[in-house]
């Protein structure tokens, strides 16, 4: 009898079976997704990213349009190539699309991602940022620590003086880091590290392995690549040395308790720590992963864009002209560009708006994630999509910028396009929830740097190089900086 009623009910659960299959198919071939390259087995699109993922995603765009759907695995990734695109991704719907993907490098370099850029959307999230903003970031603060900026691009223009003097090749890129690191570890630590080369070292591994692709974040299976190229290796090493670095610094910071004088962000941090015991920042890991931040966003950007930009103004010295007697008229009869000066500097900041847009520090910004099913600019995405934007392939849209691969500063001087977030197609820093909250701290760090340096020397490059030849090559990572260093000649200007 059980058997007669199991085959009488067995066309009963077919029946049911091939409902829910069609369902399911329906709800998948129904969906109008956006265009997709070819997929490979098990790895998706992967094979696709190239060794600069930006360049390699710009050429695909122009195939399959400005929102693009690939796979790295099984794992959906909606690339977005276009400024109204990007309006509608971190302005329109914003909410939806404020969550970012766990991935693994940072979650074991950052403390399980315990920082601003990196933590996943929600309380602990809304909280950090709102202490960086209102404690560390503010208007207010950044000014405050102005005396630590001009003091040390003084330094930095005396060392190229010298080398100057004594006929030296000056490696620029050098220079930049040594500048930004210096003022990053005075603000944020309360002295300089670093002298000894050993700091900056692994503060570079540390930048660089935030831009390596970790296999195992979207195809599990084959996460023992990771193990066997050695590169969950250098994550751990580079974590234990930060971490043993920091853990000193904040001992250093509760034995030497200052008040209300000349603090720094970890004096902040720890004196809201202990004022607000219930708060996020109970715990030293989120202090870290905060001073990490300040870090790998006030140091390795900064540096980057000085770079780029004093790299086209040699490779264009006419502009490079038109910027010294601008900064010189306006300083005339001083010996340094102070901050009071750049307000006045139109061109400058035109100048450095414009090597943000041909150089966008971090090409792709950091990664989002949909919370929710949502449609985008008619096509349907599910919840869980990773969003990669192309900031860089955005800004080199010939329909939103003439000429678009020349670097012509004047473009900025009749406009007001700017690099806050508010116009999409320039978003070096993003927009939205999860834009930058450090840009004023970077700018101020960029015009004073880039002010002096013009003002003070004239540049040519060594051993006969021309201008116009000039290598603009890059170097992989999560920050885009030149492949081989910028070295000038550098010789003080005769007022």
């Amino acid at each position: 009898m059980d058997v007669l009623q199991s085959l009488l009910l067995l066309p009963l659960f077919s029946f049911i079976f091939f409902i829910i299959f069609l369902h399911k198919w329906r709800s998948t071939h129904q969906k109008n997704l956006p265009p997709s390259p070819k997929k490979l087995p098990i790895i998706g699109n992967l094979h696709q990213l190239g060794q600069y993922p930006h360049r390699s995603l710009h050429s695909l765009s122009k195939h399959y349009g400005p929102l693009m759907l690939l796979h790295f695995g099984r794992v959906p990734i909606l690339v977005v190539s276009s400024a109204d695109a990007a309006r509608e991704i971190m302005k329109n719907q914003d909410l939806i699309f404020s969550n970012r993907p766990k991935l693994s490098i940072p979650d074991r370099l950052i403390y399980g991602s315990k920082d601003v850029a990196f933590s996943q959307c929600g309380n602990y999230w809304r909280e950090v940022r709102s202490i960086c903003v209102l404690q560390l970031l503010s208007n207010k603060k950044v000014q405050s620590y102005r005396h630590v900026r001009e003091q040390e691009t003084s330094i930095m223009i005396e060392k190229i003086r010298q080398m100057g003097s004594s006929l030296l090749v000056v490696n620029l890129s050098d220079m930049f880091v040594s500048v930004s690191n210096d003022i990053v570890c005075r603000v944020a630590l309360g002295r300089k590290y670093g002298e000894d080369g050993k700091f900056k070292k692994f503060l570079g591994e540390f930048v660089e392995l935030l831009g390596e692709y970790s296999v195992g974040d979207h195809i599990p299976c084959l996460g023992w690549i990771d193990w066997v190229s050695g590169l969950n290796g250098k994550v751990k090493k580079v974590a234990k040395l930060f971490d043993e670095f920091l853990e000193g610094v904040i001992e250093e910071h509760r034995e030497q308790r200052k008040r209300d004088v000349d603090l720094d962000f970890v004096d902040i941090l720890l004196d809201f720590q202990r004022e607000n015991e219930g708060s996020f920042l109970a715990d030293d890991d989120a202090i870290k992963a905060i001073i990490l931040d300040m870090f790998g966003a006030g140091i390795d950007t900064t540096s980057s864009v000085l770079e780029w930009t004093m790299a086209e103004l040699i490779k264009n010295p006419k502009t490079l002209k038109v910027l010294q007697d601008e900064v010189r008229e306006v300083a005339r009869g001083k010996v340094e560009v102070t901050e009071d000066d750049l307000d006045k500097m139109h061109y400058l900041k035109a100048v450095i708006k414009e090597s943000l847009r041909l150089h966008t520090p971090v090409p792709t910004l950091v990664p989002r994630q949909s919370t929710h099913d949502t449609k985008v600019l008619g096509y349907d995405f599910a919840a869980g999509t990773q969003v990669m934007i192309n900031a860089w392939a955005i800004a080199r849209d010939p329909s939103l910028w003439e000429n678009p691969d020349e670097f012509h500063p004047e473009r900025f001087l009749d406009t007001n396009i700017d690099f806050r977030g508010f116009n999409f197609e320039l978003i070096p820093f993003g927009a939205g929830r999860r834009g930058c909250p450090g840009i004023a701290f970077a700018m101020a760090n960029n015009e004073l740097v880039l002010a002096n340096l013009v003002h003070k020397f004239n540049f040519g490059l060594p051993n006969g190089e021309r201008e116009e030849d000039l290598d603009m090559s890059e170097v992989k990572g999560m920050t885009v900086h030149k492949k081989l260093p910028l070295l000038v000649v550098a010789t003080q200007h005769a007022y």
